[in-house]
């Protein structure tokens, strides 16, 4: 395994041991709850919209390290980006975990850049993604999604 893998493969594990943002937000402006049932995870996103801007992100459920690193992950990115941004990040997101052949760097991508290990295994990409998915529903004002089919 290359340096850079170990970095990632313990940013993972940091993430899922100790997850950021992982707590009930009271009086959120957003929800949506994210499902893939098959593997059991079952994340919750709540955001707290002010101004246009995301002041406040947080998470609650249970998974795999990898979806609730990723949980993580997007709660200390997009925390203070305006929707526009959040829109445009999940969106990149979603493009960095399926192209294969997309360039990862550590600077441009940031810790995000972590969960492109998963590219290596396909079914684990609907981990990654489910609370981006999540996000991006309760945005656009959807209560719950699923990565089934």
């Amino acid at each position: 395994m290359s340096d850079m893998e170990d970095l990632y493969q313990e940013i993972i594990l940091d993430h899922n041991k100790r997850p950021r943002n992982f707590r009930l937000l009271e009086h959120p402006t957003h929800h949506a709850e994210g499902n893939n049932p098959m593997c059991g995870d079952e994340i919750e996103v709540y955001a707290r919209v002010e101004d246009g801007r995301l002041a406040e992100l947080s998470f609650q459920g249970q998974g795999c390290a990898i979806s609730r690193a990723s949980a993580s992950l997007l709660t200390e990115q997009l925390t203070g980006k305006t929707v526009e941004e959040a829109h445009a990040a999940v969106a990149d997101v979603l493009d960095l975990m399926r192209d294969a052949d997309r360039t990862v760097d550590f600077m441009n991508d940031g810790e995000i850049a972590a969960l492109t290990g998963v590219r290596k295994f396909p079914a684990r990409i609907k981990c990654a993604t489910l609370a981006w998915h999540a996000l991006e529903a309760a945005l656009n004002g959807e209560e719950a999604i699923s990565t089934e089919g």
